[in-house]
């Protein structure tokens, strides 16, 4: 079954880095789109950085374009979002899930990382 394993999260002042990574098994992470999402208490999940299958198409949120870089190895099967420059507003729940150009998520997701920027 799809397992999607995020880590990486933790407590940044304004202006700090991270390094999130998604190991993923259950499925042939190569064959599909994938995509880094985040979530805030009562808000629905959004997408924030997608990655094209083989890499060669990546898009980003307006909110943090410049700021975050998503990137994957498809021989470990795992995903990352190198994320620059954080704001107290990107102080969310990170997920990994398919998605971008017509891939949905699949149903089942991790337990996410959370990122906290504040001072």
């Amino acid at each position: 079954q799809v397992q999607l394993v995020e880590s990486g999260g933790d407590l940044v002042q304004p202006g700090g880095s991270l390094n999130l990574s998604c190991a993923a098994s259950g499925f042939v992470f190569g064959r599909y789109h994938m995509s880094w999402y985040r979530q805030t208490p009562g808000k629905e999940r959004e997408s924030v950085a997608r990655i094209s299958l083989g890499r060669r198409t990546i898009e980003y949120d307006e909110s943090v374009k410049g700021r975050f870089t998503i990137s994957r190895d498809n021989a470990k099967n795992t995903l990352y979002l190198q994320m620059n420059n954080l704001k107290p507003e990107d102080t969310a729940v990170y997920f990994c899930n398919r998605g971008g150009w017509n891939d949905l998520p699949f149903d089942s997701w991790g337990r996410g990382t959370q990122v906290t920027v504040s001072s």
